[in-house]
């Protein structure tokens, strides 16, 4: 089993946190977005990162988007902070994925359309709180995490997977003795994000429904987003389906809701 010890070696490398990130995120918890977005283009590397996620299509937007403080503005503090969250959490991707047939494109991929989707639904559901909206850079950050320790005993990780035709959660369970959503659990702790934001995406697994009402809600609809990402063909190539177990029962009174609003969307 890989200890307890080495899983906390990976978390704790979550996030780097170079002085300009440190000052964007500040700030933008502050509310300052102008201020916010005049530091974040000290960054070049953020600068970049920002102007490759808004220019995706799944953005919608006709002409390509430069400027930082338009970004931001674009994207309102809690789109901005999140965004930040995501650039965070690149920086700890692989140059080169073994387990995970991702890449860099395929990696800001998935994080963008998880955030433009989340973001919606917050819209929707009337509840667009920055640390919510942000409480979704937790599930590629784990998967970045899951893929480090991995790589750690790939030969049991594909012995398994071939052998007994086990998820990756179930070997990751298997192997570490926590799950994804107990790594996301551990990240939002590392982010010093509100309590119920761990308790959020423990729900969102479906396997531990919250007694708060407003929490098993919002779970809910980021166990659904979850599942339909992972289910785009891109993602199922990636083996990244395989982290979630669709809990039909759990998520049974918003489904057509939640369809709807991916249609319109």
């Amino acid at each position: 089993m890989i200890t307890k010890d080495k899983i906390d070696e990976f978390i704790e490398k979550i996030p780097p946190a170079p002085k300009a990130l440190r000052e964007t995120l500040a700030l933008l918890n502050s509310g300052e977005l102008i201020k916010a977005s005049k530091v974040a283009q000290t960054d070049l590397a953020l600068a970049k990162y920002l102007k490759s996620l808004v220019n995706k299509p799944i953005y919608g937007f006709s002409h390509e988007v430069k400027d930082i403080s338009q970004i931001f503005g674009i994207l309102g503090v809690s789109g901005s902070q999140q965004t930040v969250y995501n650039y965070m959490t690149t920086l700890l991707s692989p140059s080169k994925w073994l387990l995970f047939k991702l890449n860099a494109k395929t990696f800001y991929e998935l994080q963008a359309r998880l955030s433009k989707r989340w973001e919606l639904i917050l819209k929707h559901l009337g509840k667009e709180d920055k640390n919510t909206a942000s409480s979704i850079a937790l599930l590629p950050a784990s998967i970045i995490v899951a893929e480090a320790l991995f790589c750690q005993r790939i030969e049991d990780v594909k012995l398994l997977r071939s052998a007994k035709n086990l998820d990756y959660n179930t070997i990751l369970i298997r192997l570490c003795g926590m799950g994804l959503f107990d790594i996301c659990e551990q990240i939002a702790v590392k982010w010093e994000m509100p309590k119920e934001i761990g308790e959020i995406i423990q729900a969102s697994s479906g396997l531990k429904p919250s007694s708060n009402e407003e929490i098993n809600l919002l779970a809910k609809w980021m166990h659904l987003l979850l599942f339909y990402e992972l289910s785009q063909p891109l993602f199922v190539e990636a083996g990244l389906n395989d982290f979630l177990d669709f809990q039909v029962d759990f998520i049974g009174d918003i489904y057509d809701d939640f369809a709807t609003l991916m249609e319109i969307e």
